[in-house]
């Protein structure tokens, strides 16, 4: 309950809403819950994002009735949270999805001039002379996963190896194209 002065000089108590109590906690409080967002993320509008999704998930939570003892320092650990969850979950997705996007970025050549298309040859030269180089199950494995885009676990069951042994077979290869184009 909340007493305020009535017109004429008397008092009123009020009874305020639990989210009127939040919705003060994070206008009085803004700045400084912004800025511990903005420690952990590194960005400002990144940061402020997280404190309105702070606001609504405390305000229309089944939490927002039962507010704590410390109501600041409770928002301070949501938005804290909430900002911890973003960095982890930006980290798992550049993890998966970084050596997907990476090849977007390169522009494909408009023209190819003779002399690229010598180097291009050659390379592919150097590469197919070293598949050969490879005994007939590395290269094998390595012609599935990377020509005929086969899993690693079917490739096992057809070369009758594990799963790991299919993917040491697989770097084995790349490793050994890779010191062949180097070494030319």
């Amino acid at each position: 309950m909340d007493v305020l002065s009535a017109p004429g000089g008397g008092t009123l108590e009020v009874r305020r809403d639990a989210g009127d109590r939040w919705s003060e906690v994070f206008a009085v409080h803004r700045t400084q819950l912004a800025r511990a967002a903005r420690r952990v993320v590194g960005d400002a509008h990144l940061a402020e994002d997280l404190v309105h999704d702070a606001y609504l998930r405390i305000a229309e939570g089944p939490q927002a009735r039962d507010a704590p003892e410390q109501p600041l320092s409770y928002a301070h650990r949501v938005v804290r949270n909430l900002a911890l969850d973003r960095c982890r979950r930006d980290a798992l997705e550049s993890r998966l999805f970084e050596p997907e996007d990476a090849g977007a970025a390169v522009a494909a050549p408009s023209a190819h001039s003779p002399e690229t298309m010598a180097i291009d040859r050659h390379q592919l030269a150097c590469v197919a002379g070293a598949l050969r180089a490879l005994p007939e199950r590395t290269r094998r494995a390595f012609e599935l996963y990377r020509l005929e885009g086969r899993t690693q676990r079917d490739i096992g069951v057809e070369l009758g190896v594990s799963a790991a042994t299919v993917n040491a077979l697989i770097r084995e290869a790349l490793e050994h194209c890779r010191a062949a184009v180097r070494a030319r």
